[in-house]
C-alpha cells in the first residue's frame, strides 16, 4: 500500500462519504457532497501523476484506480437519474448507457488478460472521464447554491453557469455521452481478434 494506491483508497472513502451526503438535501449537505467530489475527481489525477512520477505503478493500482472511478462517477449519475433533485435530472437511459459501457470495458479487459495481453486506457476513455466528472460538479454546484438564500456575488455567478438551463450541463453532458459511446467502440474494436479467437 504505497502512497498514490492510498490515494485511490481514499478515493473510495469520498465517494461514501458524497454519496451519504447528497443523502440529506440542502445546502449542508450539497455542499459536503460538492466539496468530497471534488476532491475525490482530484484524486483522479494525482495518484496517477504520482504512481508514475516516482515509479510506483502496481497491480493493485492499475485495479484500484479505474474501479474507484467507475464507483464515483456511477454514484453520482444514478443520484442525477433517480430524481430531478432541484431541476438537475439526468435521463435513466445516459445513466444505463454509462454504466453499461463501464461493464464492457471491465468484461473486454478479462478477456484480454486471460489471452496474455493488455488493454490499455485510451486518450478518448481520459476524456470521457473528464466530461462526466464536469457534468456532475456542473450539478452539485447548482444544488449547492441554488440552495442558499444569498450565495454571494461569486456564487451567483457559479449557481448561473450551473444552471441546467444553461449551456455547460447539457454541453459536458452530450459530449460524455458521445464519448462513452465512441471510446467503447474503440475498445470492441481493439479486442475484435481476441472476441472471434476459438476457446
Amino acid at each position: 500500500m504505497n502512497l498514490p494506491n492510498a490515494i485511490t483508497v481514499s478515493r473510495l472513502f469520498l465517494t461514501a462519504v458524497f454519496v451519504a451526503a447528497v443523502g440529506f438535501p440542502g445546502t449542508t449537505g450539497f455542499t459536503i457532497a460538492l466539496i468530497t467530489f471534488s476532491v475525490a475527481a482530484a484524486t483522479d489525477w494525482l495518484d496517477g501523476y504520482l504512481a508514475r512520477k516516482l515509479g510506483m505503478v502496481t497491480p493493485l493500482g492499475k485495479l484500484l484506480d479505474p474501479l474507484a472511478d467507475k464507483i464515483l462517477v456511477c454514484a453520482a449519475f444514478v443520484y442525477f437519474s433517480a430524481q430531478p433533485v432541484g431541476g438537475y435530472h439526468c435521463p435513466v437511459w445516459v445513466t444505463a448507457l454509462i454504466i453499461a459501457r463501464e461493464f464492457l470495458v471491465t468484461g473486454l479487459r478479462q478477456i484480454a488478460v486471460e489471452a496474455g495481453h493488455v488493454l490499455a486506457a485510451d486518450r478518448l476513455g481520459k476524456w470521457k472521464t473528464t466530461f462526466q466528472l464536469t457534468y456532475c460538479i456542473t450539478g452539485l454546484v447548482w444544488l449547492t447554491f441554488s440552495s442558499m438564500k444569498d450565495p454571494g456575488k461569486l456564487g451567483g455567478m457559479l449557481r448561473d453557469l450551473a444552471n441546467p438551463k444553461s449551456w455547460l450541463a447539457p454541453v459536458s453532458l452530450w459530449i460524455a455521452v458521445a464519448l462513452t459511446l465512441i471510446s467503447g467502440a474503440n475498445y470492441v474494436w481493439a479486442c475484435r481478434k481476441l472476441l472471434v479467437q476459438p476457446r
